[in-house]
Order: structure tokens, then C-alpha cells, then sequence
């Protein structure tokens, strides 16, 4: 059995135990447990279950983030759930002030998604106490206490978050930064199949675009953490230089593994017989595995292995290449197919030279030594003012965010008046199962939807096996504990995996309260049944947003994108610039744009046939402008491997103006809507035939760039016309 099968799962394993997910698990789960646990030692559970309530609440806008940003909406939702405590407390009595006052912040609380997901966390935490506290009818005194004890576990769980931030400070941005080397690995390897026999250059470009968003989303969080984080921007500590320079070259190379694209239908029509690209395949797979050692060792703060068997492999492939070159006396290969084997390797070669400089960081004797380079972070980073102009401005049905938040109050109001209808002893299950799944867009609800409804049913099922068979009290303790870790650990993970521990958690905590474990099973799949059933009812018929309404934004600025990226690509061959700020803030734009259409796109496909609009040309749509920005990414290569050596490339220039003409065209055809057809010729110049090999594929990537840019056009005709 291959050594790497058995080690991959005990890799796997290592990886999660070390990774944020677990940190805010176990951080989450001892904000929560520690005051019930401490005050029960006294006799005052019932006033430990509240602080651990208002533990909770808080708990729920503590994700990745800036430090100043997460302990500022710790505190305003602090704040927030101890006056929704207060006030849902002294009205509850009264059922219709109860429904005016759910509808009312239903509406506003979800409203707070225009200002970004950590608002809308705020939103759904003041809405969590609200529903939990809907039928917690007590004496106005004892409201007030209710209240405090609320705060006070809001700031308990704040303190305990912002201190284990100040013990470790860099921890989190660590873990960041490692787990987005890992999805560059597995981009790595998605890339590696394409030089597979017989492989599947659909399901292959299919996968790495759904890669590529991953990617996107794990380096905007680094990069949110690094050039917002005031230490590390300052460039005040050995540790805040050797990160931010370990990201700065990640992206470096993940542009260095997007260029690497190439016609690999005709790469393995010519050398499929003498059996090469299977080992292109091998080296590039032991690229993604010294990543994953890189990943590895930024967690564990070791070292990574040397990359000196690596370095033997590339040397291999190199002599490989050339003694096919020298053998090629016949002419059986096309000479421009071995140059792009050449290229290929040259490629590997530079991504192997990078992930070596990433090595000599981790050297502790050098790190104090690094030195930083100069970045401009503002212009990488994305602000959000919160201003009460954007809530009114949003305040209309054009609006997604106010039609689903326009829906959240009515289904709400629904369910509270279905569940006061009930017998059912916690019915406020109704109001959170209908709170959790309805989300802005359709495809996201039905998601989540499917994901609650699996995760409560095995989990119920579970649960009740646990409480059948087990009557020790310690030994359920344990399990209980290892629930909540389970559940806090996989709640940005993996959300089945999520509420299939928090299941049977909840069950055996009633159990220890002595409400009935196995009882409120049943009822907590009924209530979730009900739940679940009419928010993904009113996703479809209540003001619902389609992600076709947004496809034509996301293609718009992914198109607007790779023309930026292009202009800054050119600059570099005809105005001789060096690499600057604005090249790297549009090749970011590139990615975000394009992962976003990428993400939108995957979104469609869990919508209804008659929503699921153009998508045989938006599939082509979103492939070729990967494709694109992956040629463009090639351009860019060439400039800095070949740069002492290139020609005069002012003869390629009328290629670039009608390339920069033709992708602001396809722009024009998505904003306006014509019936005219339009006809843009491709532009020819003629190179001159002594050129060297290097000069040569240059003006032949202008060419191939032109010719894209000129299909993409000619799609965006299409798509013009068929709306």
C-alpha cells in the first residue's frame, strides 16, 4: 500500500486540530461552558445557562478577522442582545405586541447584510435572542435580571476571545495563511490532471474553477487579517515581516500556476506515446505536497523538509525534455509543442525556486534579518463605512437584500403564529429553523435547508441511541463535550456536519437539565420539518432572488477586470515599467471578479430548469475569461523571465489596442442592449522571421490573447441578442 494513502487521513487529522476551525471550537465551547459549569458548583445553574447564553450570542460574530473588528461587533452585539433581551422580556406576555416586535427587527436585523456578512452576524445574533427568549415569560424584576446576566456573558465571552488573541497575536493570521497554501495545493493538483491520459478537460475545468474560488476566498481572509492588522502593517515584529512576505510570494506563485495553460488536447495528441506528461503529472503533484509541508510547518511552527529530491525530479523532467529534442531529427514533433513542454518546465522550475525562497523564511536565524517590501495596503483592502444612508438607499424592491429581508419578517411572523397554533413545548424551534435557513438567495437556502434537515434527523437519531444505551453521567458529560467542540469546530466547515453534533448535544443537555432527552427528539425534528418547510417555501415564491438577476454585474466586471489586468500587463512591454501597485490591484481584481462569477454560476445550477438562464453560454463565458486572465498571467511570466530579451514590441502594439478595443466591446454588448450586429476583424502584423524562440512566443501569446478577447466578443453578441 502507498506510504502517502495511509499518511494523507493522519495529515488530514493533524491539519484540522491545528486549524482555526478547531481553535474557535474549543475557544467557543469554553466561552459557553465555563459559567454554567462554574456557577452549578454553587446551585445556580439557571443563572449560568443565561451567561452562557449571552456567551453565545457573542460568539457568533467572532469569526476570522481583524482583532479591532471582531471586539468591536462583540461589544455592539453585547449591547444589542441585552436590550432585545429586555425588551422581549417585559412584552412577551402579549402575543400580538410579541408578533409586531419580531416582524419590526425580522425586517431591520436583516437589513444589516448591506453592510457585509460580520454585520449580518450581528443581526442574526440580536434576532437568536430574541426567538429563544419569545416564550420566557417572567416577573418584570426578573427581566431585568435576565438582561445583566446576558451582558455580562456577552462581555465574559468577549474578554475570554480578545485575550487568547493578545497571547498569541499572529496565531490566527497563521492558520489563515496556511489553510489558503493548501487550497493553492489542491489547485496545484487539479491543474496536475490535465497532463493525465484520457482525462476529462470538461470535469477537470469544471473542478478548477470551483478551485479557484477557494482560493480566492482563503487570500482575501489573509489578506483582510494581514493589512488590517495594525502590527503586522506597522512592520514592528520579525514574525509580522516573515508572514506578510510568505503571502506576498503566495501570490506570486498562485499567478505562476494560473499562467501554466496550455492546449493539452494537442500536447497529448503528439506525446502521449513516449509517456512525458505522466511526468509533468508527478512533479507537479510533489509541488502541491511541499505546499502542503509548507502549510504544515507555518501551523506547527517547525520547519519545512528540504526540497532537494524535488529539485532531482525537475532535473529529470528538464533532461527528458531536451534529449526529446534532440531526437526529434525526424520532425515528428511540432517544434512549437516542445517549446511549450519547455515553457511548462521552465514554469515548474520558477514555481519550485519560489517555494524554496518561501522555505528560507521559516529559517528562525534569518527571520529577524527579513526585510519587508514596500506594499501599498489600502489599495488592497476593502472598507465598509457604516452609514445609515445605505440601509434607505436599499429601502426598495430593486433591492435583494430587502426583499429577503421584507421576506424573514413575514415568514417569521408565520411561524410564531404557527407555533403559538402547536402543542409543542419548545416551538420557538419553528422561529430559529426558519432564522438559520432563509438566506438572500434561493440556492443558498435550499442549501442550507437540505443541510439542517440531514444534520437534525442523523443527529436526533444519534442522539437518542446515546441516551438510550448510556446512563452514566460523566461519560455523557464527555460526550456532550465532545459534541459542542464537534458542533462550534464545523460551523464554518461543514454545516451538515455542524448541526449533526449539535443535535444530539442539545438532547443530552436537556437530559442533564431533566426536560426529556428522548422526547424533545421527536419535537425537534418536527419543529425543524415545519421550519425548514416554509422558509424554503417562501425562498421560492416570496420575493425570491435569482441568481440570474446578478450574473449580468459579475460578467460585466470580470470582463472590466481582464481588460484592467491586460493594460497593466502591456505596460510592462511598452512603456518598460517595472511591477507596480496597480498591476497587483488588478490582478487581485481578476481573481475576486472571477471567483465571484465562478461562485454565481455554481449557485444556478441548484435553481429551478426555468431560472437556470443561458447556461450553455455562460458556461462558456466564465471558461473563456479564465482562460483569459490565464494567457494574460502568461504574458506577464514572459516579461519577467525574458525581459533583458525581448525585441521591439512596438510592431505588437496595434494586437494590443484592438485586444484592449475588443474586451471593452464585449463590455459595451452586456451594459446596452442592441439588435445590430457588430464586426471587429483580428489584427495581423507581420513578424519578423529572426526572431528568437523567446521573442517568437511572445508575439505568438499577443495573438492568443487577441483571438480569446475576440471570442469572448463575439459571446457576448450572442448573449446580447438571445436577452
Amino acid at each position: 500500500m502507498n506510504t502517502n494513502t495511509i499518511q494523507k487521513p493522519v495529515r488530514d487529522v493533524q491539519d484540522f486540530l491545528l486549524s482555526t476551525y478547531f481553535a474557535d471550537g474549543i475557544r467557543i465551547t469554553i466561552g459557553v461552558l465555563f459559567p454554567s459549569l462554574i456557577l452549578a458548583q454553587f446551585g445556580l445553574l439557571k443563572f449560568g445557562m443565561t451567561l452562557s447564553l449571552g456567551a453565545l450570542c457573542a460568539s457568533i460574530v467572532d469569526t476570522p478577522g481583524p482583532i479591532v473588528h471582531r471586539r468591536n461587533a462583540m461589544l455592539i452585539t453585547t449591547g444589542l442582545i441585552f436590550l432585545m433581551s429586555l425588551l422581549i422580556g417585559l412584552i412577551n406576555a402579549n402575543a400580538y405586541l410579541t408578533a409586531i416586535l419580531l416582524v419590526v427587527f425580522s425586517l431591520v436585523f436583516s437589513m444589516f447584510n448591506v453592510y457585509g456578512t460580520r454585520s449580518a452576524a450581528i443581526g442574526t445574533a440580536a434576532l437568536l435572542i430574541l426567538v429563544l427568549s419569545i416564550d420566557d415569560v417572567r416577573p418584570w424584576n426578573e427581566v431585568t435580571l435576565h438582561a445583566g446576566l446576558v451582558l455580562v456573558g456577552g462581555l465574559w465571552y468577549t474578554l475570554l476571545s480578545y485575550f487568547s488573541y493578545r497571547i498569541r497575536p499572529f496565531r490566527i493570521v497563521q492558520q489563515t495563511l496556511s489553510e489558503s497554501i493548501l487550497e493553492v495545493a489542491d489547485f496545484l493538483r487539479s491543474k496536475a490532471k490535465f497532463y493525465r491520459q484520457n482525462t476529462n478537460y470538461d470535469d477537470n475545468y469544471a473542478e478548477l474553477l470551483q478551485l479557484q474560488v477557494l482560493v480566492h476566498e482563503k487570500q482575501d481572509a489573509v489578506r483582510e487579517l494581514l493589512f488590517k492588522t495594525r502590527e503586522i502593517v506597522r512592520d514592528s515584529t520579525p514574525e509580522g515581516r516573515f508572514l506578510l512576505l510568505v503571502f506576498v510570494d503566495m501570490v506570486d506563485l498562485f499567478e505562476q500556476v494560473m499562467s501554466t495553460y496550455y492546449n493539452y488536447k494537442q500536447l497529448h495528441e503528439q506525446f502521449d506515446a513516449v509517456g512525458i506528461l505522466a511526468k509533468y503529472e508527478i512533479v507537479i503533484l510533489k509541488i502541491a505536497d511541499a505546499l502542503d509541508e509548507l502549510s504544515f510547518a507555518l501551523k506547527t511552527g517547525g520547519n519545512p523538509p528540504s526540497l532537494k529530491q524535488l529539485g532531482r525530479e525537475v532535473k529529470k523532467l528538464k533532461n527528458r525534455i531536451t534529449a526529446l529534442e534532440r531526437n526529434n531529427t525526424q520532425g515528428q514533433y511540432n517544434t512549437l509543442g516542445i517549446i511549450a513542454l519547455k515553457n511548462i518546465e521552465v514554469n515548474i522550475e520558477n514555481i519550485v525556486a519560489r517555494v524554496k525562497t518561501i522555505q528560507g523564511y521559516f529559517n528562525k536565524s534569518e527571520k529577524k534579518n527579513l526585510k519587508t517590501r514596500e506594499i501599498e495596503t489600502e489599495k488592497f483592502i476593502t472598507r465598509q463605512s457604516i452609514d445609515i444612508k445605505l440601509i434607505l438607499e436599499n429601502l426598495t424592491f430593486s433591492s435583494s437584500v430587502f426583499r429577503h429581508s421584507l421576506r424573514v419578517a413575514i415568514v417569521m411572523l408565520i411561524g410564531f403564529v404557527l407555533s403559538r397554533s402547536l402543542a409543542f413545548s419548545h416551538s420557538y424551534w419553528i422561529l430559529l429553523t426558519i432564522l438559520v435557513i432563509s438566506k438572500p438567495g434561493f440556492s443558498l437556502t435550499k442549501e442550507r435547508n437540505y443541510q439542517r434537515l440531514i444534520g437534525t434527523i442523523v443527529g436526533a437519531v444519534i442522539g437518542m441511541v446515546v441516551l438510550t444505551f448510556i446512563d452514566d453521567k460523566n461519560t455523557l458529560f464527555g460526550i456532550l463535550l465532545v459534541c459542542m467542540i464537534g458542533c462550534y469546530s464545523f460551523q464554518r466547515k461543514n454545516y451538515v456536519v455542524s448541526v449533526l453534533f449539535m443535535t444530539p448535544y442539545i438532547l443530552i443537555l436537556f437530559d442533564f437539565l431533566g426536560m426529556g432527552g428522548l422526547s424533545v427528539a421527536k419535537e425537534r425534528i418536527y419543529d425543524t420539518l415545519i421550519g425548514s418547510g416554509i422558509a424554503f417555501a417562501a425562498s421560492y415564491v416570496l420575493f425570491p432572488n435569482w441568481e440570474h438577476e446578478k450574473i449580468k454585474e459579475a460578467m460585466i466586471a470580470v470582463v472590466k477586470a481582464n481588460a484592467n489586468y491586460f493594460k497593466e500587463v502591456t505596460r510592462l512591454y511598452f512603456d518598460r515599467s517595472d511591477i507596480t501597485t496597480g498591476y497587483k490591484v488588478a490582478r487581485k481584481e481578476v481573481y475576486v471578479t472571477s471567483a465571484n462569477l465562478a461562485s454565481l454560476f455554481q449557485r444556478m445550477f441548484s435553481e429551478p430548469k426555468s431560472k437556470q438562464v443561458m447556461i450553455k453560454e455562460l458556461h462558456q463565458f466564465t471558461a473563456l475569461n479564465h482562460l483569459l486572465s490565464s494567457y494574460i498571467a502568461t504574458l506577464s511570466l514572459y516579461y519577467k523571465e525574458h525581459a533583458m530579451h525581448t525585441y521591439d514590441v512596438e510592431e505588437l502594439r496595434p494586437i494590443a489596442d484592438n485586444t484592449n478595443y475588443l474586451i471593452n466591446l464585449a463590455a459595451e454588448n452586456l451594459l446596452h442592449k442592441s439588435d445590430i450586429l457588430s464586426n471587429v476583424p483580428l489584427v495581423k502584423t507581420k513578424v519578423d522571421e529572426k526572431l528568437d524562440t523567446e521573442s517568437e512566443l511572445i508575439a505568438e501569446q499577443f495573438s492568443s490573447i487577441q483571438k480569446l478577447s475576440y471570442d469572448v466578443y463575439k459571446l457576448t453578441d450572442q448573449i446580447r441578442l438571445q436577452e
